[in-house]
This record gives structure tokens, C-alpha cells and sequence, in this order.
């Protein structure tokens, strides 16, 4: 069982949702990064997801692109960004860590070596975007056999054809991305998200969280009343871009958490 099976495990026996909070990797630089990271726990962050800088991002929208742009300037790399959840690791052995990105700089690494990195560092899991069920044996599947949790996002236009296909190597849960369009974009709408939620949980038989368009503490809770629980990227960083302390963002992911959490 990993950190996320554990985690969501125990939410559930609490009759709890989680909230899921999405900061940059070395924005807007390493040391301010790893301490909003360290905070998150104590701010009520059940699962942290820990973006990996990458030049040609799809799905971000200009506030996460940014914050790539940013952490890469300032010499951000995979290898620093597992170094990042290694130094964290010294201080919370619990909270889940999933990995979000790219294919291109795990590729440049090599599979068995960055598997072999991310299980040191003490990373839980992988949302690898821009990888689909056809390619599972690039990634998907060394890494399930390594025991990481790999996360696949499904969409509104994952109908029930595709959806056996996209559900069927995924462990941990599914991200379900509850706009079309790109990350910061719109806001999530709990009555059309909810129906979404049950047909994926239905499908996938795992926890269903819902990120996209969730960026207030209203939204929030809304949005876990319909689902497992929720996903808060672009509104984090949008603080941190605005140059607050790692405290005021802190104190930020704690409404949004509280929300969740409220549901």
C-alpha cells in the first residue's frame, strides 16, 4: 500500500475529503518553494502534488506556465526537484507526493533511472499528462511495478467508450479535469461535476478528485461535496507569483483546505 492508498484509506474511514494542493517545483525559487512545500501539511493538505518544470507544457494555463518559466530560469531540474521531496522527506515521512509533468526529462534520464530516483526521494505517484493508455508500457506500467501509483486525468470528453481504457492501469485515483480548456480557466460547476464523479468512480472503482477551475474555499467545498475531493493548483501559484510570503500563502491553502475539508 502506498502513502495515497494509506491516505485515502484513512480519509474515508473519517468520512472525510481531501484537499490536494499543487505548487511549482522551485518557484520562484528553490528554498522559498521547499518551505511553502514543508507548510502544506499544517495548513491541511492531505496530498501534495509537486509540479516538475518543463519547457513545452499543453494543458497549463499562463499562470502555471509561468511559474515553469520561472523555476526553470532559475536552474530548476528534475534532478533538483526530486532533491526538493528528498529534503522534505527528512521531515514528513506521511504526507503522499505525486508527481505531475512531462515525459520528455524522465525520458532524458531513463525510466529505470528515475524510477529508481523518485522511489529514493520518497515520491508516492505520477501524473504524466501528456502519456495515454496506448503508451503504458513506456511508464505506466515499470512504475505501478516499482510501486508508485500512476494518476491519469480523465476529462468531459472521456466518454464511456474510452473510459475502461483510460481507468484501466491507473491506481491511487483519478484526476478528473472538470473544464475543457486549460488549467485556470473557468470554475468548476458542482452540478455538472457531480454525475462525471460517480461515472468514473463507478468505472475505476478509486477515489475520484477534481481539479481545474476550483480556487476558492466556496468552490472547494462544492466541489468535494461531489467528489472525493479536490485539486487546487493555478490559485496557489497566482499567490506565490504575486510575491506572497511563504505564510500568506499558507494561510491561503488553509481556507481552501477548510472548505474542502467543510464538505
Amino acid at each position: 500500500m502506498t502513502r495515497i492508498d494509506a491516505k485515502f484509506a484513512a480519509l474515508k474511514a473519517e468520512g472525510r475529503k481531501a484537499f490536494v494542493a499543487y505548487i511549482m517545483a522551485g518557484d520562484p525559487d528553490y528554498d522559498r518553494s521547499l518551505e511553502v512545500m514543508r507548510g502544506l501539511p499544517a495548513a491541511g493538505v492531505d496530498v501534495i502534488e509537486l509540479g516538475l518544470p518543463f519547457t513545452d507544457p499543453m494543458a497549463d494555463g499562463p499562470t502555471i506556465q509561468l511559474a515553469g518559466q520561472r523555476a526553470l530560469d532559475g536552474g530548476m531540474t528534475l534532478k533538483k526537484t526530486l532533491q526538493m521531496a528528498k529534503t522534505f522527506r527528512t521531515q514528513d515521512d506521511t504526507t503522499p507526493i505525486v508527481l505531475m509533468g512531462y515525459y520528455n526529462p524522465i525520458y532524458s534520464m531513463g525510466v529505470e533511472s528515475f524510477l529508481e530516483a523518485a522511489k529514493d526521494a520518497g515520491i508516492d505517484g505520477l501524473i504524466i499528462v501528456d502519456l495515454p493508455p496506448e503508451e503504458d508500457a513506456e511508464l505506466c506500467l515499470p512504475a505501478n511495478a516499482a510501486g508508485l501509483n500512476f494518476i491519469r486525468l480523465a476529462t468531459p470528453t472521456t466518454d464511456d467508450k474510452r473510459l475502461p481504457r483510460v481507468v484501466q492501469n491507473t491506481s491511487g485515483f483519478v484526476y478528473y479535469v472538470s473544464i475543457t480548456g486549460i488549467t485556470g480557466s473557468a470554475e468548476a460547476n458542482a452540478a455538472e461535476v457531480g454525475p462525471e464523479v460517480a461515472r468514473i468512480q463507478k468505472a475505476s472503482g478509486l477515489p475520484v478528485i477534481v481539479g481545474f477551475g476550483v480556487n476558492t474555499p466556496e468552490t472547494s467545498k462544492a466541489i468535494a461535496e461531489v467528489a472525493d475531493g479536490v485539486v487546487v493548483g493555478s490559485a496557489i501559484v497566482s499567490r506565490i507569483a504575486k510575491g506572497d510570503s511563504a505564510a500568506e500563502v499558507l494561510a491561503f491553502v488553509k481556507t481552501l483546505a477548510d472548505g474542502a475539508h467543510a464538505a
